[in-house]
């Protein structure tokens, strides 16, 4: 599995799409939340938190995640290396894990930058300080199970053609669907059940600063779910 992480990172970082993927991700994030006047403007919103950021990430994850997950195996099918792939001496589970891990390490390479932030908010503060810790780093917290989700299906649905057009259009669907798409039909149903099926709630809930086990479980089994399916995926290529 370490091999293929290394590989996976190696590779991204070796063309212009590595450093693309984290400059997009600063820069729209900077743009949007010093720069560009509107409700994501944390100069303009009166208040030292960084709720705007929170708002604000995981709708440009959505694009973003699915452009860096949507080579891992459809490139390989591509190429025609996937049958190369599949018989070195690593399970399948090491496979998905490897591609799965290579593209999130990305991702939060490219979260990094974003702590300074909270540095900048804190100073900002009057009095200095007055931040509240706990819930910026609950939604942190949030952020990295958000990604972890959102990595697991954009590596499914690279399985699912060797045109990476597909894969991408398919990943941002589905990372739709479960982050808004849910959350959509309980408003419209007056449903408190079907909200919870979705990721918005869940990422609230831990952006208050409480972590709740009940969004862990949602999270970590949403991600088992996919990557299993990863694996069911390319078990069907040999």
């Amino acid at each position: 599995m370490l091999a293929i992480l290394k590989k996976e990172i190696n590779t991204f970082f070796a063309s212009p799409m590595g450093y693309l993927v984290i400059a997009i991700f600063l820069v729209l994030n900077g743009l949007f939340l010093w720069l560009f006047k509107g409700e994501f403007n944390i100069l303009n919103y009166g208040f030292a938190d960084l709720s705007s950021f929170f708002l604000l990430a995981p709708w440009i994850l959505i694009f973003l995640i699915p452009a860096v997950t949507m080579r891992s195996f459809s490139d390989e099918k591509k190429q025609g290396t996937m049958e190369l792939l599949l018989t070195k001496p690593v399970s399948k589970t090491n496979i998905v894990l490897g591609k799965y891990f290579g593209a999130f390490l990305l991702i939060l390479i490219a979260l990094v930058p974003t702590l300074i932030y909270v540095y900048t908010v804190y100073q900002l503060g009057n009095p200095t300080g007055n931040l509240d810790v706990g819930s910026t780093l609950g939604s942190y917290f949030g952020l990295l199970f958000l990604v972890a989700a959102y990595t697991a299906i954009g590596v499914f649905t690279s399985t699912l053609s060797n045109n990476q057009i597909v894969a991408f259009i398919a990943s941002v669907f589905i990372c739709f669907a479960f982050y808004i798409g849910f959350e959509g039909v309980a408003d419209f149903t007056s449903s408190n059940i079907i909200d919870q099926f979705g990721m918005s709630a869940h990422y609230k809930s831990m952006s208050r600063g409480v972590l709740d086990t009940r969004d862990l479980v949602y999270f970590i089994s949403l991600t088992v779910f996919f990557l299993l399916l990863t694996k069911l995926n390319i078990s069907k290529e040999k």
